[in-house]
Formats: C-alpha cells, sequence, structure tokens
C-alpha cells in the first residue's frame, strides 16, 4: 500500500509541470485586453499581422516580422506580456503537416 501511494504521488507531481505551464494564459476573459490591442502591440514592434486567435488561453499571432520572416508570438490576453515568439519556416511547417499525415 505505501509502494502504491509512492508511486501516486510521484505520478502526480510529474504530471503537474507541464500544467503549470499554460497557466500563465488562463485568466477570466473579463481581464482580457482587446484584439485591437494585440493588433497595437504586432505594429509597435513592426509585424505585419496574418491572423490573431486564441490557443490555450492565449492569444497567439500569425504574422511576418520586420525582416520578412513568418512568426507566430504567443501573448498573455491580460497583460500583453509577449511570452514566446516562435519563427516559422514554411518548409518545415508543410513537412510537419505531412509527418503528422502519415502517423
Amino acid at each position: 500500500m505505501r509502494l502504491a501511494l509512492i508511486i501516486l504521488a510521484c505520478v502526480a507531481s510529474l504530471s503537474a509541470g507541464p500544467v503549470r505551464a499554460d497557466d500563465e494564459c488562463f485568466v477570466p476573459m473579463a481581464d482580457w485586453k482587446p484584439r485591437e490591442a494585440v493588433a497595437t502591440l504586432a505594429a509597435q514592434h513592426g509585424w505585419t499581422v496574418r491572423r490573431i486567435k486564441i490557443d490555450d488561453g492565449c492569444y497567439e499571432i500569425d504574422g511576418i516580422d520586420a525582416q520578412g520572416r513568418r512568426i507566430e508570438v504567443t501573448v498573455q490576453p491580460s497583460t500583453l506580456e509577449i511570452i514566446q515568439i516562435e519563427p516559422r519556416d514554411d518548409a518545415n511547417r508543410h513537412q510537419d503537416e505531412e509527418d503528422r499525415h502519415d502517423n
């Protein structure tokens, strides 16, 4: 019985890590800044917005940076803090989609 509790505690602690990483975006919708504010943030950084969407409780900007590279930017919705800027290479993106369809 004791071994089962130890194993259960270990499993619970391992699975809690990834959940905490996404918690920074989960805020009540009443606290969110409007999409126009996200578009303004993008313009201030010199990005051209192709699309603003919501993903895992965060704003996600699909756009082009000032150097003409495709980017995906994750933004915290209540503070407009930039959480992550991820370059998007079209060639790699198509390969990723093909890999997903093969599985």
